[in-house]
């Protein structure tokens, strides 16, 4: 008697190819004995088994069973196994170090302004054109990773958001004159936009709900612009400042290694089947992904709620450092405080965020941000307000990553990536119009008078969180 069995691979490390999860088509087993074909359909290895060993088939469990890969099934579904377990965390950690990286690449610039403005005679409002420059080449990025994401395998593209920032940084080294160092800036942004977007887009679906996930990967993120501030501040007082771009090569350099080692340039569905998961869902739609994203509400609703979050937190983290602490070079210790809460609210807060709910917690920590804000306005102190501007950086962080987790729940999978780079891209214009911006304000009447512009910043913010779609739009 001879088994066959169809569409059942015999590769463990890719059970899914073996048996399909309950909410796919059953597979079927065909036993053929001499010339004559039986089949029965199979929902999960329990069906396998042959209850009678006398009956038509006449074969034990046991002999099917030794037949299929080893597999674990939970409800009926299968799990990956342990060599899937490691890769999936392999890709993660692997993610996690590319945001460091992005944090590290905006913590960089503001603690080297004042060196930028002595060195390049330029006033302060010239100077932020750097964020200027980040914030045309991140809009960039982002609307080519839509174009991007149906031409080219998804590990590629990593690799090219990789490249941008090294090519930036060896630039930005030799300190080269102005107009040609901000540039870099721009191609640095372009390329850390395309990795922010598919590093977004793959960690929101690797689990069925990916806001703990999301909140640890921008831990990174904050962890990254916690220290490139302290770097940075040494590397401000020296004859050689622009060596501090060294460092950025370096760490820019382990990204670009990970990028290639761990994605091997493969597609996202092959990254995915390696680590046990289906592939993602493709669009029925005739329109173009650049069509589709654009007519959705709640991608430009979350476009301008990212926009203003960005811009309040460069403000929340600027706007609280007098002149004599500027002067001394211990306003670099408030931005790193802000980045520090910002990284441990992303961790220590994710109890609340799962007891409340993403949308409720979102809107208490908006509030009580606010609240801070008011007492900083109107009982200034140099140490309180460190204080102060710490525990708003821990209320407001785990907001971008909610934010995304919801980006997850109500965009349709396979515009997910496309959606996010444009999100993510024009927050970040947030982050470069608003320091431009107030850079000219502060020039004219002081950076105290910019206390009342964060507070309806703030205001504004939870106003569009309240009115992004609860419900995904099928296409």
């Amino acid at each position: 008697m001879a088994l066959e069995l169809k569409n059942l691979s015999r590769d463990a490390e890719n059970p899914l190819e073996a048996i399909q999860s309950e909410n796919r088509a059953p597979q079927e087993l065909a036993v053929v004995d001499g010339s004559t074909p039986r089949a029965r359909q199979v929902s999960s290895v329990k069906d396998l088994a042959v209850d009678d060993a006398d009956g038509p088939i006449g074969l034990n469990s046991s002999d099917v069973v030794s037949e299929l890969p080893r597999l674990s099934f939970v409800n009926n579904v299968v799990q990956p196994t342990r060599s899937q377990l490691i890769k999936k965390r392999i890709h993660f950690a692997a993610f996690c170090w590319g945001h460091f990286m992005l944090g590290w690449n905006d913590g960089s610039a503001g603690p080297l302004l004042p060196r930028i403005q002595e060195v390049y005679q330029i006033s302060f409002v010239v100077a932020s054109l750097i964020f200027v420059c980040t914030c045309i080449g991140f809009l960039i990025g982002a609307m080519s990773n839509v174009y991007l994401s149906e031409k080219m395998k998804f590990g590629k593209i990593l690799v090219l958001g990789g490249l941008a920032p090294l090519v930036a940084y060896v630039i930005q080294a030799p300190a080269l004159p102005f107009p040609v160092f901000i540039l870099s800036f721009a191609l640095s942004g372009g390329g850390v936009a395309l990795q922010h977007a598919q590093a977004n887009g793959y960690v929101a679906t690797l689990d069925h709900d990916p806001s703990t996930r999301l909140s640890i990967f921008h831990a990174a993120y904050g962890l990254g612009a916690f220290t490139a501030p302290l770097v940075a501040t040494q590397f401000a007082q020296m004859r050689r400042w622009s060596f501090h771009y060294l460092v950025s090569l370096g760490v820019g350099g382990i990204n670009l290694v990970l990028m290639v080692l761990v994605f091997k340039l493969r597609s996202k569905d092959e990254c995915r089947k390696e680590i046990g998961l289906e592939p993602t869902e493709k669009g029925t739609s005739d329109r173009s992904a650049f069509r589709q994203i654009f007519a959705l509400k709640s991608v430009h609703t979350m476009a301008a709620f990212t926009f203003m979050y960005v811009g309040t937190e460069w403000l929340d983290r600027n706007i609280h450092n007098p002149t004599s602490w500027r002067r001394s070079g211990l306003w670099i210790y408030i931005s790193s405080g802000f980045f520090g809460g910002l990284m441990l609210g992303r961790i220590l807060l994710l109890p609340l965020n799962k007891l409340l709910g993403l949308r409720r917690v979102v809107m208490l920590y908006g509030v009580l941000s606010i609240g801070l804000e008011f007492i900083i306005w109107f009982t200034p102190s140099l140490i309180g307000n460190g204080i102060a501007v710490s525990i708003t950086g821990m209320l407001l962080g785990p907001v971008y990553p909610l934010a995304i987790s919801l980006a997850g729940s109500v965009i349709p999978k396979w515009l997910l990536t496309g959606s996010i780079g444009w999100i993510a891209g024009f927050g970040q214009a947030g982050g470069a119009a608003l320091p431009f911006v107030t850079g000219a304000i502060a020039d004219g009447v002081g950076i105290g008078s910019l206390q009342p512009l964060l507070v309806a910043m703030m205001c504004v913010m939870i106003g569009l969180w309240v009115l992004i779609p609860k419900s995904r739009r099928a296409d």
